[in-house]
């Protein structure tokens, strides 16, 4: 089998293009690693491909739940898994592209969960504000609050009611981990910049179409890009508040994926030439034949 091409680092950085591009240099499928680009009517504020952007390149993992459905880590897990599976046997290569650490890792480290359960990432809080949470359990020991890692696992662990145990360095698959990184000043101004160009291209929109399902929504009330709209759509916040909170919140959420990949894997970082992706590409897929 040969590695699987995982793509890695913060929103706004080029993961999406740069997937494309190997795979169709590659002959490659691929899975999404994106936990709300899962869900259908999802597009503007996901940053999901278009279907024209996706240019015939076969994609899974897009539009498979309806967003008042839940989907977990663990849901995503054996999806991916079984996609392995078959990708291989068509004799395709594979490339998961994607922010969301914890789905990524869980699908191809020996994670293991109990049917039924939930693992949650709790992106709509900061590290104090979980351990606000934790505290309420009255639990003995508690972890730093700068120890994100630690104190997702232990709410998750409280949430659940039971323990949940994995062996994190034992990956079950070749892979091999991309991570594109830029300047941290300019990644900022690229957020900020894309937050605006999604209300430009209709975000509100979107928005507004999905009022409805709001109070029966999980990604909705924890969604990067959504869940700020929450109190703009029933308690009249004022909509310049809502995008500076999105820039803020998507900032925030850059700087915890660049800690997260660089500790929870092996990754082969870039540094993105913006002023011409190409270079970029060819790079990356340089190095890839290299190894192989």
């Amino acid at each position: 089998m040969k590695d699987i091409i995982v793509i890695v680092g913060p929103t706004g950085v080029g993961k999406t293009k740069l997937s494309i591009e190997l795979a169709k240099k590659l002959d490659a499928e691929i899975i999404n690693g994106d936990s709300v680009a899962i869900y259908k009517k999802l597009d503007i504020g996901s940053a999901k491909p278009t279907v024209e952007e996706r240019e015939n390149i076969p994609h899974h993992l897009i539009d498979i739940r309806d967003v008042e459905e839940d989907y977990t880590v663990y849901d995503y897990q054996k999806d991916v898994r079984k996609l392995i599976n078959e990708i291989t046997s068509r004799g395709n290569r594979i490339i998961i592209v994607g922010g969301t650490g914890l789905y990524i890792k869980a699908a191809l480290y020996d994670y293991k969960f109990t049917e039924g359960t939930t693992y949650k990432e709790y992106e709509e809080l900061t590290n104090v504000e979980i351990l606000d949470k934790i505290k309420k359990y009255q639990v003995e020991y508690l972890p730093e609050v700068q120890n994100r890692k630690r104190l997702v696992r232990l709410l998750n662990k409280l949430e659940n009611n039971e323990e949940l145990t994995y062996d994190k360095d034992e990956c079950l698959y070749p892979i091999r981990v991309i991570g594109l990184t830029t300047d941290r000043d300019y990644l900022y101004e690229r957020i900020n910049s894309r937050v605006d160009i999604m209300i430009k291209n209709g975000l509100l929109d979107e928005i507004n179409s999905l009022k409805d399902s709001y109070k029966k929504s999980r990604v909705l009330n924890t969604g990067i890009g959504y869940k700020e709209f929450y109190d703009y759509l029933f308690n009249n916040k004022p909509l310049d508040i809502v995008i500076d909170d999105i820039k803020k919140d998507s900032r925030r959420y850059a700087k915890r994926q660049f800690t997260f990949f660089k500790h929870q894997f092996n990754t082969n970082w870039y540094d993105v030439d913006f002023n011409d992706f190409n270079n970029t590409i060819e790079e990356v897929y340089n190095d890839i034949k290299k190894e192989a």
